[in-house]
């Protein structure tokens, strides 16, 4: 911008208001950033606005001289608003404390080193007596440097003013854990639990002598902050820590507002922000690229490259840089690209048994399956000269207590006890202080609630077989040819005709056909009864694209990797997603038709009706593009999803809540949460709905906390629940 227009290199003031990549002088939008990645800058796009007369102008000129931002009188003029707003959030923080006070062991402040949480801090200063709670910033090792300068400042003041500051870190160096457990990617998410909750857990449950307290966390999550949070609400319970109470003070706050209070209370500022970056957390984070990656890199150059160096050393990629810059790492799904990473764990599956065979097992399978109680069948594990063999029947292979059963010798296989499992027990029955200890063990299996039982098995896990079938298949499936709205419209209306006459040239039909048969609308170049059963639900309603939905993320390669690769609610641009699929070993050209498949299957009903998808312009080419939540309504679809769900998981027919809202579960199927983009509420309330409705195909019950989700396959099947339709 320097080339543009002209301003003193000071940090005082601003310039510009930046709002989303969006940046406004005095009241008018004057440019935005597109694109950029790890080594590339972002463009600068200046906007124009029209004169009087219609004709585009600069909304800034080339060579004008930039103004700050008269704080003082900004603070001034927007005085009484604040006052009112912080009174508000004052006022819910005390209500809070006082309905809670003499239910919860304890109240403290969740402290990351950025804006929200310093703002949050203030108010709680404001809301509650000094010993009335604590503060706690969780110590990832992964910080931005600025940030440790802010919070030792912060920890300084805390203790002049009589407030417990803890700090919380993981025993594990993140240069070590990366190595450990391979680097982290947007589905591998273990650096969360390992360097976050977990020993945030641990260290208030020492301080306070109790193993299983409950407290309350007040957080600074904003709803503006991103799509994924705007269905937040101000109290929850055991959504950021299991089995502890959350308050999320200032939900409601824009992020003008949250500068606002800082600069009219004189709080402090992470410099991270002054170069450039829109949020602080993990220094190299999966969850955030483009711009993101670039402002990071330029700010902190030696430290990120630390960690780029360790994700070079950990692949086995012919070509560790592009693996890297292009975002390969963004997109791991299990541990096939991890060198030195021999399997330690394999499953056989005879007529009568299940055989689990363990190989150089970390930790003692005699400790985790007393987390199991008593076994409805009798135990057999034989010892080998590098493990042991355990036998199961086959009879609990598709049953809970058979997952969980494998799930102890996973742990057992991988464990490097990095101290979920620990803080996941809400009874402190697990111990790693001298060795794994588990005594009193209650059963409540909190421990296995963790993605397939353990996160070092779940992120170095090896494909089976291959992996998944659906993988052999080319992901650009439709090669400049996706489906058109007009097609499906003359196909629905014509069946069987349309497939033997149309207008379409040789590749627009050979794409379409390639469609519909995976959407199951045809097979052997005629109708399917999946066809009639969409024509009797009615082609424009939500409910028969909700299915066609589900039959192209179980048969359509492209299809799928958008829904594994685009998290719901965050925008993309197209370049960082060309780039994730170059990574995977996509062609250029292929990448570009992948992306404008996207959109085109956005403009046909699957966006238009289900609203699946949405894409931004840039000029003419497509510039960005969104998974939006979609718009089903009608619970028989999300029963449909689950019966699918529960036989591409290998036939499991039992869950918990917290299993199904595990995005990242990468167990064969993709769960309807992931599909749909249902939150947490809107999936128990369906659940207790089509229990009730229909508790011949499924049984959902939630009591004291616990929850458990039962189908009843294999008796039945999913085919079975089309038939409740229409």
């Amino acid at each position: 911008m320097d080339e543009m227009w002209r301003f003193d290199i000071q940090n005082d003031a601003p310039y510009l208001w930046a709002e989303a990549a969006s940046y406004y002088y005095r009241g008018t939008l004057v440019a935005k950033a597109k694109g950029g990645s790890l080594c590339q800058a972002p463009d600068v796009q200046y906007q124009p606005v029209k004169n009087e007369r219609g004709k585009l102008l600069s909304a800034l000129p080339y060579g004008t001289e930039l103004q700050p931002v008269d704080i003082a009188a900004m603070v001034r003029k927007n005085a009484a608003l604040m006052a009112v707003i912080e009174q508000s959030a004052v006022k819910k923080i005390y209500s809070y404390y006082r309905r809670y006070q003499k239910k919860l062991d304890c109240f403290h402040v969740a402290f990351s080193g950025g804006k929200d949480s310093v703002v949050l801090l203030e108010l709680v200063k404001k809301a509650l007596p000094r010993d009335a709670f604590k503060v706690v910033f969780g110590d990832t090792g992964m910080e931005f440097p600025d940030t440790y300068r802010l919070v030792d400042a912060v920890e300084e003041q805390c203790r002049r003013e009589g407030i417990a500051f803890y700090r919380a870190a993981s025993h594990f160096d993140p240069h070590e854990s990366w190595r450990v457990f391979g680097p982290p990617s947007s589905v591998l998410r273990w650096c969360c639990s390992v360097h976050k909750s977990a020993p945030q857990t641990l260290e208030i449950r020492r301080k306070l002598g109790k193993s299983n307290y409950v407290g309350a966390d007040y957080v600074g999550v904003r709803t503006h902050e991103s799509m994924n949070r705007s269905d937040y609400e101000f109290e929850c319970y055991g959504k950021k820590q299991k089995g502890q109470y959350s308050h999320n003070s200032i939900l409601d706050w824009t992020s003008a507002e949250v500068w606002m209070y800082l600069y009219a209370h004189d709080l402090p500022i992470n410099r991270a922000y002054k170069m450039g970056n829109s949020r602080v957390g993990c220094l190299f984070c999966p969850m955030g690229h483009g711009k993101s990656d670039y402002f990071r890199f330029s700010s902190y150059p030696d430290e990120i490259n630390a960690y780029i160096e360790i994700i070079k050393s950990s692949v086995t990629t012919h070509n560790a840089d592009t693996y890297v810059t292009n975002g390969g790492w963004i997109s791991r799904k299990n541990g096939r690209d991890i060198a030195n990473n021999p399997s330690r764990y394999e499953e056989e599956t005879t007529n009568d048994e299940v055989l689990i065979t363990i190989t150089d097992p970390c930790t003692d399978w005699r400790e985790w399956i007393k987390t199991l109680g008593d076994l409805p069948f009798e135990l057999r594990v034989e010892e080998t000269k590098s493990g042991y063999v355990a036998h199961m029947p086959i009879a609990f292979d598709k049953t809970r207590i058979g997952r969980y059963f494998k799930q102890v010798f996973k742990k057992a296989a991988y464990c490097v006890s990095c101290r979920v499992c620990e803080a996941n027990c809400p009874y402190g029955c697990i111990s790693f202080t001298d060795g794994l200890k588990i005594t009193q063990c209650v059963h409540c299996q909190s421990c296995h609630e963790i993605e397939e039982g353990c996160l070092a098995y779940h992120s170095l896990e090896l494909p089976q077989n291959g992996g998944h079938v659906m993988a052999k298949e080319s992901l650009n499936s439709f090669a400049d040819h996706a489906p058109k709205p007009k097609w499906i419209v003359d196909f629905f209306e014509k069946g069987d005709d349309f497939i033997k006459s149309n207008t379409l040239g040789p590749m627009q039909i050979g794409m379409f056909k390639k469609f519909l048969s995976h959407a199951n609308l045809i097979a052997d170049n005629k109708t399917t009864d999946f066809y009639r059963l969409i024509q009797t639900i009615g082609v424009n309603k939500e409910s028969a694209w909700g299915l066609i939905y589900i039959q192209l993320a179980y048969r359509n390669a492209e299809i799928k990797w958008y829904i594994d690769n685009m998290q719901m609610g965050v925008t993309y641009s197209r370049k960082a997603l060309e780039e994730r699929l170059m990574a995977e070993d996509v062609s250029e050209k292929d990448a570009h038709s992948i992306m404008k498949a996207y959109k085109r299957l956005c403009e046909t009903p699957l966006g238009t009706v289900l609203h699946f998808g949405t894409t931004a312009p840039g000029g003419r080419k497509l510039d960005s593009l969104t998974r939006t939540p979609c718009a089903v309504r009608d619970p028989r679809v999300i029963l449909y999803a689950l019966y699918r769900y529960a036989e591409a998981c290998g036939d499991y027919y039992e869950f918990t809540l917290s299993h199904l809202m595990d995005t990242a579960n990468q167990s064969g199927g993709v769960s309807p949460v992931k599909l749909f983009g249902l939150t947490e509420d809107e999936l128990s309330v369906t659940l207790r709905g089509l229990s009730a409705q229909y508790p011949d195909f499924i049984n959902a019950t939630f009591t004291h906390g616990l929850n458990r989700i039962v189908l009843y396959g294999p008796e039945k099947k999913s085919e079975d629940m089309l038939k409740l339709f229409p």
